[in-house]
């Protein structure tokens, strides 16, 4: 089971804290570049396979990771579950999962919270991106993929307990009504 989604990191600044009394100018480069990163977070070893670009994530996009997936020969029934993007539900890349025998599962609409590759996206974006100033686009880049390929060594650790499968359910659900 993989958990699939894209995160679409864009270079300018994202403050951790700021507080002041005076006016503050914050470095900042100019342009609004994106790296876009397609990712399947596996949900129990938590490799990660991705599909990175500079432009845009499309139907091509999620059909090459899938075809990544397929080439690990696992022998297992492989699922992914992700998100209502247009990209990831278009007739291409359903015809392609079905071809290789891999499951669509799709969350309900407005429900990060379940995909768990999220967290994932959320702790690359503290590590890399908060408080940093990248004064060139390929160090940015680069920051972000130093930091993804070290998911399973130097951060490991942190995100064994980031990334569990326990998602708060409710027995009942209860409405209050005005």
């Amino acid at each position: 089971m993989y958990f699939l989604d894209a995160a679409h990191f864009v270079l300018s600044p994202f403050l951790g804290y700021l507080w002041s009394f005076t006016r503050i100018f914050i470095k900042a480069p100019a342009g609004r570049k994106r790296f876009n990163v397609l990712g399947a977070l596996d949900a129990i070893t938590h490799k990660l396979i991705t599909v990175t670009n500079d432009s845009y994530i499309n139907s091509q996009s999620v059909s090459e990771l899938l075809l990544k997936i397929y080439e690990l020969n696992l022998g297992i029934p492989i699922t992914l579950i992700l998100d209502n993007a247009r990209y990831q539900k278009c007739y291409l890349v359903q015809e392609l999962a079905k071809a290789l025998n891999i499951e669509l599962l799709y969350l309900p609409p407005y429900s990060p919270n379940l995909n768990l590759i999220e967290r994932l996206w959320k702790f690359v974006k503290k590590q890399c991106l908060y408080s940093i100033y990248y004064s060139d686009f390929s160090v940015f880049k680069n920051a972000i993929v130093e930091c993804l390929d070290q998911t399973d060594t130097k951060h490991k650790e942190e995100l064994d307990s980031l990334l569990t499968l326990k998602f708060q359910t409710f027995k009942q659900s209860q409405f209050l009504n005005n």
